[in-house]
């Protein structure tokens, strides 16, 4: 039975997996205040603790329009399961859904024979795939000869802004913050860096892998 109820009786639904954000919110309490009247005809539903089953944005949307009171249909003789259901039968075609919350709390196939589909979940029987966005790497092959250290990098824009960071009359406190910034400028050729790795021996190549300048693709997972 339809009955008027103080709204600070009900309770909004922790896990409602459906939302209403931003502008269409906005024009869904702008509704309820134009026309309170409605609520009478399409009343929230809750169940026998007072918990929201159906209605839980209109419920906010009163909340935020400054209603004391609201119609509400008690559905005291619904099992948990069928509330569960009720949820999302209730909510197809409005608004957005909250994904997580579907994940964690209903079952896909139900999901899908109540109507709702769309959404992006793995089908429990489907072969799980170790990687899901692989790309094709090309096989780096290094160069026969060793490249100079010289020629790793470009430095002539850091050295010329710490020169004319020297050449001010900032304090030295300022001075360094500008020089360990100014190092940002600094351009590495990566591919000759790689040429220099591959010629080194393994205490070069160790810090080389420890600063990042190196990235070994181990079993290719990063390819993969």
């Amino acid at each position: 039975m339809v009955q008027k109820v103080s709204i600070s009786k009900i309770i909004s639904n922790p896990d409602n997996p459906r939302f209403i954000k931003d502008y269409k919110f906005k024009k869904l309490v702008k509704s309820v205040r134009r026309f309170p009247q409605m609520l009478k005809l399409r009343p929230i539903v809750v169940n026998k603790e007072w918990v929201v089953l159906g209605g839980n944005m209109r419920l906010k949307a009163c909340i935020d329009a400054g209603l004391k009171e609201v119609w509400i249909l008690q559905a005291d003789e619904l099992t948990e399961d069928q509330e569960k259901e009720f949820v999302i039968k209730d909510n197809v075609g409005f608004g957005e859904w909250d994904w997580d919350v579907l994940g964690n709390d209903w079952e896909q196939q139900e999901l899908e024979d109540w109507g709702l589909d769309g959404f992006p979940f793995e089908k429990e029987d489907e072969e799980e795939e170790k990687y899901t966005r692989k790309i094709e790497a090309p096989t780096y092959k290094p160069n026969k000869n060793k490249p100079k250290i010289k020629d790793l990098y470009d430095d002539s824009k850091y050295q010329e802004l710490i020169n004319n960071i020297n050449k001010s009359n900032i304090s030295e406190e300022e001075k360094q913050l500008l020089i360990t910034t100014a190092q940002r400028h600094i351009v590495f050729d990566y591919s000759k860096i790689a040429d220099y790795y591959a010629h080194s021996n393994k205490d070069v190549q160790t810090l080389m892998e420890d600063s990042a300048l190196i990235i070994i693709d181990f079993k290719k997972a990063i390819e993969n």
